[in-house]
Protein backbone atom coordinates (compact mmCIF):
# COMPACT_ATOMS: atom_id res chain seq x y z
CA UNK A 1 0.00 0.00 0.00
CA UNK A 2 0.98 3.65 -0.94
CA UNK A 3 0.84 5.46 2.84
CA UNK A 4 -0.42 9.33 2.67
CA UNK A 5 3.48 10.38 3.33
CA UNK A 6 4.76 8.48 0.58
CA UNK A 7 2.20 9.80 -1.78
CA UNK A 8 2.88 13.14 -0.94
CA UNK A 9 6.54 12.81 -1.75
CA UNK A 10 5.89 11.71 -5.08
CA UNK A 11 4.22 14.47 -6.13
CA UNK A 12 6.15 17.25 -4.93
CA UNK A 13 9.46 17.65 -2.94
CA UNK A 14 8.78 17.97 0.69
CA UNK A 15 9.93 20.98 3.45
CA UNK A 16 9.28 19.48 7.14
CA UNK A 17 10.64 21.42 10.48
CA UNK A 18 11.90 20.19 13.58
CA UNK A 19 9.76 20.72 16.81
CA UNK A 20 11.85 20.19 19.49
CA UNK A 21 10.49 19.73 22.84
CA UNK A 22 11.55 21.39 26.12
CA UNK A 23 12.31 19.12 28.82
CA UNK A 24 9.14 17.02 30.14
CA UNK A 25 8.44 16.31 33.24
CA UNK A 26 10.81 14.00 34.98
CA UNK A 27 13.75 14.11 32.34
CA UNK A 28 17.18 15.22 33.89
CA UNK A 29 16.69 18.84 32.63
CA UNK A 30 13.31 19.33 33.33
CA UNK A 31 12.93 22.72 34.86
CA UNK A 32 9.59 23.41 36.34
CA UNK A 33 7.41 23.81 33.18
CA UNK A 34 3.85 22.35 33.22
CA UNK A 35 2.81 20.73 30.21
CA UNK A 36 0.46 23.36 29.31
CA UNK A 37 3.80 25.63 29.14
CA UNK A 38 5.65 23.11 27.05
CA UNK A 39 2.74 22.34 24.68
CA UNK A 40 2.35 26.23 23.95
CA UNK A 41 5.97 26.53 22.94
CA UNK A 42 5.44 23.33 20.67
CA UNK A 43 2.39 25.06 18.97
CA UNK A 44 4.39 28.55 18.54
CA UNK A 45 7.17 26.35 16.66
CA UNK A 46 4.60 24.10 14.57
CA UNK A 47 2.77 27.20 14.20
CA UNK A 48 5.88 29.20 12.54
CA UNK A 49 6.79 26.32 10.65
CA UNK A 50 3.28 26.08 8.83
CA UNK A 51 3.55 29.88 8.52
CA UNK A 52 6.05 30.05 6.86
CA UNK A 53 4.96 27.21 4.03
CA UNK A 54 6.67 24.22 4.89
CA UNK A 55 4.50 21.37 4.02
CA UNK A 56 4.63 19.88 8.05
CA UNK A 57 6.63 19.08 10.66
CA UNK A 58 8.12 15.99 13.16
CA UNK A 59 7.60 16.41 17.06
CA UNK A 60 10.59 14.84 18.73
CA UNK A 61 11.58 14.78 22.64
CA UNK A 62 14.91 16.58 22.29
CA UNK A 63 14.88 18.43 25.49
CA UNK A 64 15.26 14.87 27.68
CA UNK A 65 18.70 14.05 27.37
CA UNK A 66 20.71 12.11 28.06
CA UNK A 67 18.12 9.51 26.40
CA UNK A 68 16.80 5.95 26.65
CA UNK A 69 18.10 3.77 23.86
CA UNK A 70 14.94 1.97 23.54
CA UNK A 71 11.72 2.23 25.23
CA UNK A 72 10.84 5.64 27.35
CA UNK A 73 9.02 5.73 30.57
CA UNK A 74 4.97 5.44 29.61
CA UNK A 75 4.33 9.17 30.96
CA UNK A 76 6.84 10.06 28.39
CA UNK A 77 4.63 8.56 25.85
CA UNK A 78 1.47 10.03 27.65
CA UNK A 79 3.16 13.31 27.62
CA UNK A 80 4.01 13.84 23.80
CA UNK A 81 0.37 12.24 22.89
CA UNK A 82 -1.14 14.94 24.80
CA UNK A 83 1.15 17.65 23.42
CA UNK A 84 0.63 16.26 19.78
CA UNK A 85 -3.19 16.54 19.68
CA UNK A 86 -2.39 20.27 20.43
CA UNK A 87 -0.77 20.50 17.36
CA UNK A 88 -1.80 21.59 13.73
CA UNK A 89 -3.14 18.33 12.17
CA UNK A 90 -5.23 19.13 9.53
CA UNK A 91 -4.09 19.78 6.11
CA UNK A 92 -0.60 19.20 7.10
CA UNK A 93 2.30 16.16 6.99
CA UNK A 94 2.46 15.68 11.03
CA UNK A 95 5.18 12.96 12.52
CA UNK A 96 6.62 12.18 15.05
CA UNK A 97 10.55 10.61 16.96
CA UNK A 98 10.46 9.66 20.41
CA UNK A 99 14.39 9.46 21.17
CA UNK A 100 16.43 7.36 21.25
CA UNK A 101 15.00 4.68 19.23
CA UNK A 102 11.72 4.31 21.13
CA UNK A 103 9.78 3.00 17.80
CA UNK A 104 6.96 1.15 19.45
CA UNK A 105 6.15 4.54 21.78
CA UNK A 106 6.33 6.77 18.41
CA UNK A 107 3.73 4.50 16.47
CA UNK A 108 1.40 4.53 19.57
CA UNK A 109 1.25 8.36 19.56
CA UNK A 110 0.99 8.51 16.18
CA UNK A 111 -2.24 5.64 16.28
CA UNK A 112 -3.56 8.11 18.90
CA UNK A 113 -3.37 11.47 17.23
CA UNK A 114 -3.77 10.67 13.64
CA UNK A 115 -0.05 11.63 12.49
CA UNK A 116 1.49 10.65 9.12
CA UNK A 117 5.24 9.04 9.95
CA UNK A 118 7.27 8.54 12.36
CA UNK A 119 10.99 8.35 12.60
CA UNK A 120 13.42 5.57 13.86
CA UNK A 121 16.76 6.39 14.19
CA UNK A 122 18.03 2.92 14.31
CA UNK A 123 15.52 0.46 12.17
CA UNK A 124 17.67 -1.92 10.71
CA UNK A 125 21.48 -3.14 11.72
CA UNK A 126 23.18 -1.81 14.93
CA UNK A 127 25.08 1.22 15.93
CA UNK A 128 27.19 2.15 18.71
CA UNK A 129 25.60 5.07 20.30
CA UNK A 130 26.54 7.32 23.44
CA UNK A 131 23.46 5.58 24.88
CA UNK A 132 25.28 2.08 24.15
CA UNK A 133 24.84 -0.35 21.71
CA UNK A 134 21.40 0.21 19.99
CA UNK A 135 20.01 -2.99 18.00
CA UNK A 136 17.38 -1.65 15.00
CA UNK A 137 13.92 -3.73 15.66
CA UNK A 138 12.54 -3.57 12.27
CA UNK A 139 10.67 -6.75 12.73
CA UNK A 140 8.77 -5.43 15.77
CA UNK A 141 8.31 -2.37 14.64
CA UNK A 142 6.56 -3.39 11.13
CA UNK A 143 4.48 -5.89 13.39
CA UNK A 144 3.35 -3.44 15.68
CA UNK A 145 2.45 -0.51 12.75
CA UNK A 146 0.05 -3.60 10.58
CA UNK A 147 -1.80 -3.82 14.17
CA UNK A 148 -2.62 -0.51 15.50
CA UNK A 149 -1.22 2.75 12.56
CA UNK A 150 -1.22 0.47 9.34
CA UNK A 151 -1.72 4.07 7.61
CA UNK A 152 1.83 5.57 9.08
CA UNK A 153 5.14 5.56 7.32
CA UNK A 154 8.28 4.76 8.62
CA UNK A 155 11.18 7.30 7.91
CA UNK A 156 14.44 5.16 8.79
CA UNK A 157 18.22 6.86 9.33
CA UNK A 158 20.48 5.06 7.14
CA UNK A 159 23.86 6.21 9.15
CA UNK A 160 22.62 8.23 12.04
CA UNK A 161 24.05 10.97 13.65
CA UNK A 162 25.60 10.75 17.15
CA UNK A 163 26.03 6.86 16.19
CA UNK A 164 28.91 5.17 14.54
CA UNK A 165 27.59 1.61 12.40
CA UNK A 166 28.55 -1.74 14.11
CA UNK A 167 29.47 -3.19 10.82
CA UNK A 168 33.49 -3.07 10.50
CA UNK A 169 32.44 -3.14 6.63
CA UNK A 170 29.86 -0.77 6.58
CA UNK A 171 28.61 0.81 3.09
CA UNK A 172 25.51 2.98 3.09
CA UNK A 173 24.46 1.63 0.22
CA UNK A 174 23.90 -1.83 1.10
CA UNK A 175 22.72 -0.30 4.58
CA UNK A 176 19.96 1.76 2.64
CA UNK A 177 18.82 -1.64 0.51
CA UNK A 178 18.17 -3.65 3.38
CA UNK A 179 16.38 -0.95 5.35
CA UNK A 180 14.02 -0.88 2.44
CA UNK A 181 14.06 -3.83 1.25
CA UNK A 182 13.72 -6.39 4.46
CA UNK A 183 13.16 -3.92 7.25
CA UNK A 184 10.29 -2.13 4.84
CA UNK A 185 10.87 1.53 5.46
CA UNK A 186 9.12 3.68 3.27
CA UNK A 187 11.51 6.53 3.44
CA UNK A 188 15.29 6.98 4.11
CA UNK A 189 17.25 9.68 5.99
CA UNK A 190 20.65 10.77 5.01
CA UNK A 191 22.37 12.90 7.87
CA UNK A 192 25.51 14.42 8.60
CA UNK A 193 27.53 13.32 12.18
CA UNK A 194 25.97 15.55 14.27
CA UNK A 195 23.11 17.88 14.82
CA UNK A 196 22.97 20.63 12.60
CA UNK A 197 25.88 18.96 10.85
CA UNK A 198 25.61 18.44 7.18
CA UNK A 199 24.92 15.56 5.00
CA UNK A 200 27.62 14.55 2.55
CA UNK A 201 26.53 14.73 -1.20
CA UNK A 202 28.40 12.05 -1.59
CA UNK A 203 26.09 9.82 0.83
CA UNK A 204 23.32 11.28 -0.95
CA UNK A 205 23.95 10.11 -4.32
CA UNK A 206 25.30 6.59 -2.93
CA UNK A 207 21.91 6.01 -1.19
CA UNK A 208 19.70 7.69 -4.49
CA UNK A 209 21.98 5.47 -6.98
CA UNK A 210 21.06 2.37 -4.36
CA UNK A 211 17.74 2.68 -4.01
CA UNK A 212 16.57 5.04 -7.19
CA UNK A 213 12.39 4.41 -6.00
CA UNK A 214 12.90 4.81 -2.36
CA UNK A 215 11.62 8.39 -0.75
CA UNK A 216 15.30 10.08 0.40
CA UNK A 217 15.30 12.86 2.77
CA UNK A 218 17.98 15.19 4.11
CA UNK A 219 17.85 15.16 7.58
CA UNK A 220 20.49 17.61 9.35
CA UNK A 221 22.54 20.33 8.03
CA UNK A 222 20.67 22.00 5.35
CA UNK A 223 20.27 25.97 5.18
CA UNK A 224 18.66 28.36 2.87
CA UNK A 225 22.10 28.34 1.23
CA UNK A 226 22.36 24.37 0.72
CA UNK A 227 19.11 23.73 0.68
CA UNK A 228 18.56 23.52 -3.44
CA UNK A 229 21.58 21.16 -3.57
CA UNK A 230 19.89 19.28 -1.21
CA UNK A 231 16.84 18.55 -3.03
CA UNK A 232 19.09 17.84 -6.29
CA UNK A 233 18.96 14.21 -4.76
CA UNK A 234 16.54 13.64 -1.47
CA UNK A 235 12.55 14.44 -2.26
CA UNK A 236 12.11 16.78 1.00
CA UNK A 237 14.30 18.00 3.92
CA UNK A 238 13.72 17.93 7.34
CA UNK A 239 14.98 20.95 8.69
CA UNK A 240 15.58 22.10 12.85
CA UNK A 241 18.63 23.90 14.03
CA UNK A 242 18.78 26.27 11.35
CA UNK A 243 15.25 27.85 11.08
CA UNK A 244 15.62 28.32 15.10
CA UNK A 245 16.69 32.08 16.37
CA UNK A 246 20.40 32.45 15.70
CA UNK A 247 20.59 29.36 14.04
CA UNK A 248 20.59 27.83 17.72
CA UNK A 249 19.13 24.51 18.34
CA UNK A 250 17.77 25.46 21.45
CA UNK A 251 15.95 28.48 20.45
CA UNK A 252 12.38 29.10 19.33
CA UNK A 253 11.35 28.95 15.72
CA UNK A 254 12.27 32.42 13.92
CA UNK A 255 9.59 32.63 11.33
CA UNK A 256 11.87 35.08 9.09
CA UNK A 257 14.45 32.44 8.88
CA UNK A 258 11.78 29.57 8.09
CA UNK A 259 10.22 31.71 5.41
CA UNK A 260 13.77 32.17 3.83
CA UNK A 261 14.20 28.81 3.83
CA UNK A 262 10.92 27.76 2.07
CA UNK A 263 11.61 30.58 -0.32
CA UNK A 264 15.16 29.13 -1.52
CA UNK A 265 13.05 25.48 -1.89
CA UNK A 266 10.50 26.33 -3.77
CA UNK A 267 12.61 27.86 -6.38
Amino acid sequence: MERPFVRAARGRKLILGMVHLKPLPGSPRYGGDSLVEISRAARADADRILEAGFDGYVLENFGDSPFFKGAVPPHVVAAMTRIALDLPLDGVLAGVNVLRNDARGALAIAAACGLHMVRVNVHTGASVTDQGIIEGEAADTTRERAIIAPGVSILADVDVKHASPLARDFDIRNAACEAVERGLADALIVTGKATGSSASSADLKAVREAVPGAVLLVGSGVTAATVKEALRFADGVIVGTWIKTHGRVDEPVDLARARELAVEARR
